[in-house]
């Protein structure tokens, strides 16, 4: 088991500044990785067919994120479990070998009678915007392979501390997705233009982070420790189901809260809420790479756990000014809501002020199960979480709470974020003294 030092030297010490360093480039690579999605939504809405094209690409869209998200903690374990040329290899192996699962499922859907069985049954989607999402997650079969080679190159800058230069190929990314829309406008109508964009400018993101990687990193120096092909897949298989299980999350929301009297209401100004969540939450887990990839003592969790009380605070301060005074600007004029879903919205909005603080513990604390590789705990957190609430489905149906929709969303939400962090936190709590004892008695 890896575990950190605790011998306490000035030298050595973790700083704010090199926290800042690191995480502030990956919060402006999630902002602007959203910005590209809405600008692939809004190449969409001026097609002739618009509103059908847009809705086979959301559709196409959710399918392949809840597909693909055992890939999502590619950069984590490649932080985390590089330490050779052994490592090394065995990471891009297993890398490859998810990639190849989730790119053949993609395939099922996308060319087999299985599709239509998953998109018309089980989700209800209607035949004509089931055929057109089946044709767009065609053109993603390959981009499995492309996000994987970009999580691994991701996590080897990472391990150089150089995170700019992810939000550098980001931002080359927003630039050729602008003139791959161009080109493919003429040549593929309605959500395969969105597949076909997106896929393209992912790819040029993976060449130039590659590039990049490929120039600054160098395979450290064989090490004891290094894990094997089965060594990888022990330590990541908790991490790749916890994130399919974190996308399951907000679609049991939207199952519980769909089957209440305001079931209409409810999902929409669910899903308008989750935007804001995305812009001023998401950015917190970025701490769980940070944690990885920065941490050299135990110490170092304290003085993370106060860079993210502070940007969290600062989060939660910008929730409130949208969900307050400026409400009528962002909710109405920008986003053009009427005035009874802006009135549905603010209240459980400004409850979400919190949440950006437990985003950040709870990935915090991912981060440092992740270190110690005690990733198990990670995925039996995530999986409780999901327990929780299946739990609370029947009750809240059965007894049809008095309040709206969107407001037991956001308690649900809310709820199950604390109840994953209290566990983690208490875990974390248990195994900390042994570990520090385990550390102290090691010869120097």
């Amino acid at each position: 088991m890896t575990t950190l030092p605790t011998t306490e030297t000035s030298s050595t010490r973790l700083t704010m500044g090199e926290i800042a360093w690191f995480f502030f480039p990956l919060l402006l690579n999630v902002q602007m990785m959203s910005i590209s999605h809405s600008l692939i939504n809004a190449a969409l809405a001026r097609m002739a067919d618009a509103v059908a094209a847009l809705a086979a690409f959301s559709v196409a869209m959710v399918l392949h994120i809840f597909v693909a998200s055992p890939s999502y903690q590619n950069h984590i374990i490649t932080i985390a479990m590089v330490h050779g040329r052994k490592s090394f290899r065995a990471t891009a192996c297993f890398i490859l070998l998810t990639s190849t699962l989730i790119a053949a499922l993609l395939a099922l859907l996308a060319f087999t009678p299985f599709g239509s069985f998953v998109l018309e049954r089980l989700l209800g989607v209607a035949p004509p915007v089931a055929a057109a999402a089946r044709t767009a997650l065609a053109i993603m079969v390959p981009l499995p392979f492309v996000t994987g080679l970009r999580g691994f190159c991701q996590g080897l800058v990472s391990q150089t501390r150089r995170t700019g230069l992810i939000s550098f190929a980001t931002g080359v990314r927003i630039v050729a997705l602008f003139l791959l829309l161009w080109l493919g406008y003429g040549w593929f109508d309605g959500p395969r233009l969105g597949s076909f964009a997106l896929v393209g400018c992912v790819a040029v993101e993976t060449v130039v982070i590659s590039f990049c990687a490929w120039r600054i990193y160098r395979i450290p120096e064989q090490e004891a420790a290094e894990r094997d092909l089965a060594g990888v897949m022990g330590f990541a298989f908790p991490l790749v189901y916890s994130s399919g299980l974190q996308q399951a999350v907000p679609l049991l929301i939207n199952a519980i809260i769909s089957r209440l009297p305001d079931g209409t209401l409810a999902p929409a100004s669910f899903g308008i809420i989750r935007i804001f969540i995305f812009l001023l939450a998401s950015p917190m887990r970025n701490l769980q790479q940070a944690y990885v990839a920065l941490a050299r003592q135990v110490d170092d969790y304290r003085i993370m756990a106060r860079f993210a009380t502070r940007v969290s605070l600062f989060l939660a301060l910008l929730t409130l000014a949208v969900a307050g005074p400026l409400s009528s600007l962002v909710l109405g004029t920008l986003m053009g809501l009427g005035p009874a879903m802006s009135n549905d919205i603010v209240w459980p909005l400004a409850a979400c002020a919190g949440y950006p603080w437990l985003i950040g513990a709870s990935h915090l604390l991912r981060g440092w199960f992740a270190e110690t590789q005690l990733t198990t705990v990670v995925g039996r957190a995530t999986l409780y979480k999901v327990l929780l609430l299946l739990a609370c489905w029947p009750l809240i149906v059965l007894l049809q709470p008095p309040v709206s929709g969107t407001v037991v969303a956001i308690v649900l939400l809310v709820a199950a974020e604390a109840a994953e962090t209290w566990y983690l936190h208490h875990r974390r709590s248990g195994l900390l003294p042994g570990i520090i004892a385990g550390e102290a008695a090691r010869p120097v």
